[in-house]
């Protein structure tokens, strides 16, 4: 199978890689060159103890401190049994063994079940040209030779993660609430706590709201630094100052706390937030903002620039006037992007007319994405406790449903088995989910 032109355009994730002469990384063995990796999840499937050593001692090394990496063994058929019933991480790779043939149509196997975004280094025992071509042109990102060192597979991962013109890493989504109390920042929180305990992927929240945020009391977070001290100091935010001023809440879960005090004012221009959201964005695979129920110039920039939005609203009058003023502007300033999605929370307050959900939702031309019953024992529990509802109760309907949205938010498809054939590869999944 010769290789598609439009493999860099097409797929958006993978780099074009020169031919197997020297990207083995054989003249460098101080690790000097290579940068620290991202925030991504990777998952290793080797087949000898040899690599599986060399794979362990990667994940003690410096650079790779802010990925999660997991390690089994089984090679290729062990990657399919796993991602049969699960989503796919940021980063797949896998060692083979064996005749070309069998390679190729082992990773076309493993293609039905890879996300758009997913990446794939193959590590194998052939070292010839027409296997490297023939992997690179379905949608492999690295093809490396053993014996593998330790800064081999570490530099391969760097050089995936460094290009400037690849796409970001990571995936933005705001919540915003129609209507103040309606309790969109709830639902930002726990349903980026499920997105991280669903995938197994490192989240960071946003509290965008400086002077009443609630992030930190939601996640029983106290930090000294936040928001406030990244979008006051842009001079110095990078990867580096953003990890110090990160409140860790989880082992897939940080907190960029709002200060939450009303010993200043916060008069940002419509720009202010830009570096901030593309620093996180570089660097963590999911990037979640809780947008205060405001409209300024910076909200509005904000809500233009990420990739998915999340409507919050209550089944009454004022909430439905609210929301059908913010759909008909997101139509108008992203008229290329797929509609936000409308969580209707606090339904069923007793002896309160409501709006019945889908009537709200079709007066704004959309579907109803979820709905929230009134549950303030729950929810006030929760609150209090600086817990998220699938902490208190992970069998809880009200859990299921915000590790639905993740779901949803998170641009993963659910893991189901491919009906079609193997023929196209990998590059055709991902131009297909791309698409």
């Amino acid at each position: 199978m010769s290789a598609n032109p439009d493999l860099k355009d097409m797929s958006g994730y993978m780099d074009p890689i020169s031919e197997p002469a020297d990207h083995n990384y054989a003249g460098s063995d101080d690790g000097l060159h290579i940068g620290s990796i991202p925030r991504i999840t990777v998952h290793g499937f080797c087949l000898t103890d040899a690599t599986m050593r060399v794979a362990e001692a990667s994940m003690e090394d410096r650079r790779m401190a802010k990925a999660h990496l997991k390690l089994d063994m089984g090679g290729i058929p062990a990657a399919i049994e796993t991602f049969e019933q699960a989503p796919t991480p940021n980063l797949i790779i896998v060692e083979t063994s064996g005749r070309r043939e069998d390679l190729l149509s082992s990773l076309d196997h493993l293609a039905e079940y890879c996300d758009a975004g997913t990446k794939v280094i193959v590590i194998g025992d052939v070292n010839d040209v027409m296997l490297y071509r023939d992997l690179i042109s379905r949608g492999v990102s690295e093809y490396l030779i053993t014996p593998v060192s330790v800064f081999q597979l570490i530099g391969s991962i760097a050089n995936l993660y460094a290009d400037p013109a690849a796409e970001p890493l990571g995936r933005t989504i705001a919540f915003f609430g129609v209507k103040g109390g309606c309790g969109a920042s709830t639902i930002a929180h726990n349903g980026a706590w499920a997105l991280g305990r669903v995938f197994q992927s490192e989240v960071v929240v946003a509290d965008l709201d400086l002077p009443f945020g609630t992030a930190g009391l939601d996640y029983n977070q106290d930090p000294l630094q936040g928001v406030f001290e990244a979008v006051s100091s842009p001079e110095r935010l990078d990867e580096t100052y953003l990890d110090r001023i990160l409140s860790k809440c989880n082992e897939h879960l940080s907190l960029l706390a709002a200060p939450a005090t009303l010993e200043r004012t916060y008069d940002y221009s419509e720009k202010s937030f830009d570096l901030l959201v593309e620093t996180m964005r570089a660097g963590v695979p999911s990037v979640v903002l809780d947008v205060p129920h405001s409209w300024n110039a910076w909200v509005k920039n904000t809500l233009l620039g990420v990739d998915e939005i999340v409507l919050v609203a209550e089944p009454d009058l004022a909430n439905l006037r609210n929301a059908k003023n913010v759909v008909d502007m997101l139509k108008q300033l992203r008229p290329n992007d797929r509609p936000p999605h409308l969580i209707m929370n606090k339904v069923n307050v007793p002896k309160r007319p409501e709006i019945k959900p889908e009537e709200f939702a079709g007066a704004l031309g959309l579907s109803v994405h979820a709905i929230i019953p009134f549950e303030p024992q729950l929810f006030g529990t929760a609150a209090n406790n600086g817990q998220m509802i699938g902490e208190i109760d992970g069998k809880h309907a009200i859990a299921r449903v915000f590790d639905d949205l993740a779901h949803t938010i998170s641009g993963k498809a659910q893991p189901v088995r491919a009906s079609r054939s193997s023929l196209g590869g990998l590059l055709s999944k991902l131009k297909r989910k791309a698409g």
